[in-house]
């Protein structure tokens, strides 16, 4: 992966480069394991538009440094941004960007009070931008996570009865996601039954599964740094119309959400191609969130999918698409996949039926 983290820096250094700074300060985590390669709890990263980049760490991670960026310089130190701040003022460096959404007010003006006088520069979600189309390794990894999720769901389908409760459900799926190859879980698993699956981010309690009950699952594995992220919603004995009848209309929207990700795509109108058929059937108000959001290194990453957002979508962008309807007292459905769009159509990563399931 060197040769892979090393040709994203010199894209990085390129984009630093048109923003009129002589290096950028990569404080975010994530960002600093896009480009290295290394996840740890205090690291950062200096890239240079004239020069080599230089990671900082402290020593708890200096071993794991050296063996997955070893080609890369690195200064072991505890205040990693003090320590390359002050790199890049003795580099000549008259402008120094930083990630703004990142960086703290307090933390900003300490760096800005060490000696060489060096400028401070924003330069908004560069490495974002960069992470938002992926590479074929990134994308080979979200298949893995995304095949380890329908493994886990199909393993757990027995399960899923009457007087087993949400939580049950939710530690066995996150048992057989480690169990079948992830790192952990994606995110805290939603197991939504009954009356609870009105509430779109619900979190599983106590309630026993009942006869009737649809159960709304909302998970994903984390493989290599990579989060899946499907939902699927299943009928505990024969549903009831009302139930097939939500059921159906989220299953067509969803299709219509899928289908209109192409490269180009306003993401608004990809949001709203799901939407229009949901508003139509009378239930707008009961589709309160975005259609969908990217993935890779984090659960929620650009583009995001929504009726005020703006942007377009690329070629090899990971997004999933969740439309829901849900009805207080009653019940909801959300079906969701990650998919990758792609220029022949999207290719879907998530690959458990969407037919409606009875248990």
């Amino acid at each position: 992966m060197g040769e892979v983290h090393n040709a994203r820096r010199e894209r990085l250094a390129a984009l630093v480069a048109e923003r009129d700074a002589g290096a950028l300060l990569v404080t975010r985590l994530v960002n600093v394991r896009y480009l290295t390669g290394l996840a740890s709890s205090n690291a950062a990263l200096l890239v240079r538009t004239d020069g080599p980049a230089v990671l900082a760490t402290d020593a708890r991670y200096a071993g794991t440094a050296a063996r997955i960026a070893g080609d890369l310089e690195t200064i072991v130190e505890r205040k990693t941004a003090e320590v390359l701040t002050s790199l890049a003022a003795d580099s000549g460096a008259q402008t120094l960007g930083f990630e703004a959404h990142d960086l703290t007010v307090e933390k900003h003006a300490e760096l800005a009070a060490l000696d060489g006088g060096i400028a401070f520069k924003p330069v908004g979600r560069l490495v974002e931008e960069l992470r938002r189309v992926k590479d074929e390794d990134e994308l080979a990894l979200l298949r893995e996570a995304c095949a380890i999720t329908d493994r886990a769901f199909e393993a757990i389908l027995p399960m899923i009865r009457p007087g087993v409760t949400e939580r049950e459900v939710a530690i066995a799926l996150e048992r057989h996601m480690v169990d079948f190859g992830a790192e952990a879980p994606a995110f805290d698993s939603i197991i939504a039954s009954g009356p609870n699956g009105a509430v779109p981010h619900h979190s599983p309690g106590a309630r026993e599964i009942a006869a009737g009950d649809l159960v709304t699952m909302d998970f994903g594995a984390l493989y290599g740094g990579y989060h899946a992220d499907m939902t699927r919603t299943v009928a505990v004995g024969e549903p009831a119309a009302w139930q097939r009848e939500v059921y159906d209309l989220v299953k067509r929207a969803q299709q219509a959400g899928v289908d209109a990700a192409r490269p180009g795509a306003e993401t608004k109108d990809v949001d709203a191609a799901a939407r229009d058929i949901v508003k139509a059937a009378g239930h707008g108000d009961d589709f309160p969130h975005g259609l969908g959001h990217g993935v890779g290194l984090e659960i929620h990453e650009a583009p995001l999918m929504g009726y005020d957002k703006t942007g377009k979508l690329m070629d090899r962008v990971p997004i999933t698409a969740e439309p829901g309807v849900y009805l207080t007292g009653r019940g909801g459905v959300r079906i969701e996949d990650t998919l990758v769009v792609r220029t022949d159509g999207p290719e879907l990563l998530t690959k458990t039926t969407k037919e409606l399931l009875v248990l």
